[in-house]
């Protein structure tokens, strides 16, 4: 299968007829600048990487219990436990014995920062392993335990490592794992935290690299897992991107200290909240967009597509990045869970696909010829999270697809859905255009209902996000950031009659199309037909479930609404003229710090920092997340003209000295995709083939 272009996924139409012109997008990262926008419609940006004043009351109640604990340590704990290593060593061996002493002689040393875990020796007798558990529980309530795989099948080994909890009773520590993991934060912390905010909200900024790669880096030097952090939503992979996090109980001297470590990463504007982010508390996210190398017939041409963009927006397409960056898109993936094949999907997850780097097509092809589970799990690399899942319960439960299917990350197995959702949604807002244009509602299509309407609705259905909505995603266990919380949540909708057409209350701008789902209502004109025809092509029903595994079942999936068109928000342009290729065309927040205090501040990235690989399998994606509605001024459009050397056309200069920019500012709900407005002002593909041949 060849690399996936638009017109597989359903996009084929723009909204205006003006000629598009040559530009190139993210030619460098530092071309895609992403500032989220706040649920008070703030900008985020990274303004400071200084800590904050209130933080000395903080340092000085944890320094405090730090020391504490270290007199504890050193006065009581490394006599008293000699005993207890003793007794242990009965129980365990002297091997583990050993380990546990050496392990308890770190942590007295003060070595808990950087501390690793340590493994003792495999055991297969569940009843030994138990009675060590309970050892541990009784004489180590510093420590706590957890059981691990073996080097075998056959085997399992107990984990041991400090508990960052202060007060480790028994009724904490015999919580079931599950009710522990099912908090949207890591809750162990300072039980002598002060009487400020619990979460400490910080501005991530990061050049090049995913969300989540950027937070397990963070969490690693912090020493947390990833899961304390709570964010808005995830932000493009080769972007600048600023965004909010908040993290439980941490200081913000120790993320501030940081900086000076990191790279490609920075952190700032610390204070100290309440509440912890969740996904989708967000109104949307700030673009710069700088296109490089742009051709055009003439200045005028950029012009009038610049202005059409603003004033009239785009289709409000699903982005390639919805259907994954491999040759196998995800939505085949959710037609085949939909239609209950199990063995299909697990095939589609797994199988040899055109594009993939070395290692990982060979892991792919080594699995297809030998089907050692084993051998190719050594080689698959840990960001496949579906991948490893699939594979590591099917060498647990061999034949069991659906059980296979099930153990990867909820919102990444979800991901499959949602593509196929997304894949009817794009197929049907490109025949609504072709069919009906983009300029007027007509008879039988769904709008978002006005707060006072006259007429008689027929059929209401709120924009229930429902199984939409996902957790954080950590690539050792959580689930992946992947469905959409629509706008206009409070909103409903309706089937426009010849009532509303005469009223002439509905526009354009209010049409929607649905995500199927079980609650969802359809367009009574003939866009309802390419549902049905696509799903009858694909085996799928949109009104019975050939299965009982609900989640995979379309008439099981809530359902919503997307808007067809959208405008962006505070629309601006600008050309620009370059010589150097290598140089960044717009300041990024670190250039500003770096300005008003150059001595502080330390490159984050080399300017030839090469590519790097993601770490989960949404790879470069723009808005996986809505948010509530941003409401769109159509008048706050904006064009600047820079003088260019050239009288009439606008091209790359023969000498290479001079070179044309186009620099765009705009905002989007966290629904739309940058890309797809870009789209709309070119008028050529967003796929990365076709990027990559402006790019040679």
């Amino acid at each position: 299968m060849n690399s996936m272009e638009e017109h597989d996924v359903g996009i084929s139409c723009y909204i205006s007829n003006l000629p598009g012109f040559r530009g190139v997008l993210k030619q460098r990262y530092s071309d895609f600048i992403v500032h989220e926008v706040d649920t008070d419609g703030k900008v985020v940006e990274l303004s400071s990487l200084e800590a904050i004043a209130e933080e000395s009351k903080v340092s000085a109640v944890e320094s405090k219990s730090v020391e504490e604990n270290k007199t504890d340590a050193s006065e009581t704990d490394v006599i008293s436990y000699a005993s207890q290593i003793e007794a242990f060593k009965s129980l365990a061996g002297d091997s583990d014995a050993s380990s546990l002493e050496e392990f308890i002689n770190q942590i007295n040393a003060g070595g808990d920062e950087s501390l690793s875990p340590i493994v003792l020796s495999p055991d297969s007798d569940k009843s030994h392993r138990t009675a060590v558990h309970i050892f541990f529980r009784e004489n180590f309530k510093f420590l706590v335990t957890d059981t691990v795989d073996g080097p075998d099948a056959s085997s399992k080994c107990i984990r041991v490592r400090l508990n960052s909890g202060k007060s480790n009773n028994r009724d904490k520590n015999s919580r079931k794992r599950k009710e522990r993991d099912s908090k949207p934060y890591d809750s162990r912390g300072s039980e002598n935290w002060p009487d400020a905010g619990k979460f400490l909200r910080f501005h991530l900024y990061k050049e090049n690299k995913d969300t989540q790669e950027a937070l397990g880096v963070l969490g690693h030097m912090l020493g947390i897992r990833s899961k304390s952090f709570g964010f808005a939503g995830t932000k493009d992979k080769r972007a600048v991107t600023t965004q909010r996090v908040t993290v439980y109980k941490q200081q913000a001297t120790k993320l501030a200290s940081l900086n000076g470590k990191l790279f490609g990463i920075k952190v700032g504007d610390f204070c100290y909240v309440n509440e912890g982010l969740c996904l989708g508390q967000l109104l949307g996210n700030r673009f710069t967009i700088t296109l490089r190398g742009v051709v055009a017939d003439s200045v005028d041409t950029i012009k009038a597509a610049a202005d059409s963009l603003g004033r009239h927006g785009f289709i409000n397409y699903f982005g390639l990045q919805r259907f994954g960056s491999g040759s196998v898109p995800t939505h085949l993936i959710g037609a085949a869970l939909f239609r209950g094949e199990w063995k299909r999907a697990v095939d589609l997850i797994l199988d040899p696909r055109d594009g993939e780097k070395y290692i990982i097509a060979k892991a792919r092809k080594y699995y297809k010829d030998t089907n050692d589970i084993a051998g190719t799990l050594k080689q698959l690399p840990q960001f496949l999270v579906a991948e490893r899942a699939v594979l590591k319960c099917l060498k647990q439960f061999p034949g069991s697809y659906l059980q296979a299917l099930k153990s990867i990350p909820r919102t990444l197995r979800m991901m499959y859905v949602h593509s196929y959702q997304s894949y009817l949604w794009n197929n049907a807002a490109s025949t609504r255009v072709q069919k009906y244009g983009t300029e007027q509602v007509v008879l039988g299509d769904l709008v978002y209902c006005k707060e006072n309407p006259s007429e008689k609705v027929v059929e209401i259905v709120g924009l229930d996000s429902g199984d939409d909505c996902g957790d954080s995603y950590d690539t050792n266990n959580e689930d992946e950031v992947t469905g959409d919380i629509h706008d206009n949540r409070n909103s409903t909708v309706k089937v426009v009659n010849a009532e509303d057409l005469n009223s002439k209350c509905y526009t354009f701008d209010d049409v929607v199309l649905p995500m199927p789902g079980s609650r969802s209502i359809y367009p009574t004109n003939d866009i309802v037909k390419v549902y049905n025809d696509l799903t009858n092509k694909d085996g799928v029903s949109l009104t019975e479930s050939v299965h009982n595994a609900k989640e995979f079942s379309i008439t099981s999936v809530t359902g919503s609404y997307r808007r067809v068109f959208q405008k962006p928000i505070n629309f601006e342009w600008e050309l620009l003229t370059y010589t150097d290729s290598n140089k960044p065309l717009v300041e990024t927040d670190l250039d500003k710090i770096g300005k008003s205090k150059p001595i502080n501040v330390d490159p984050v990235s080399a300017p030839n920092e090469p590519k790097e690989e993601a770490v989960g399998c949404n790879n470069q994606l723009e808005s996986s997340n809505d948010g509530p509605k941003v409401e769109i001024d159509s008048d706050e459009i904006a064009g600047k003209e820079v003088i260019l050397p050239h009288d009439e056309s606008v091209h790359d200069s023969s000498s290479q000295d001079s070179h044309t920019a186009l620099k765009l500012t705009f905002t989007l709900p966290s629904s739309s995709y940058a890309t797809m407005a870009i789209r709309e002002l070119l008028k050529t593909s967003t796929s990365v083939a076709y990027q990559k041949t402006l790019n040679q």
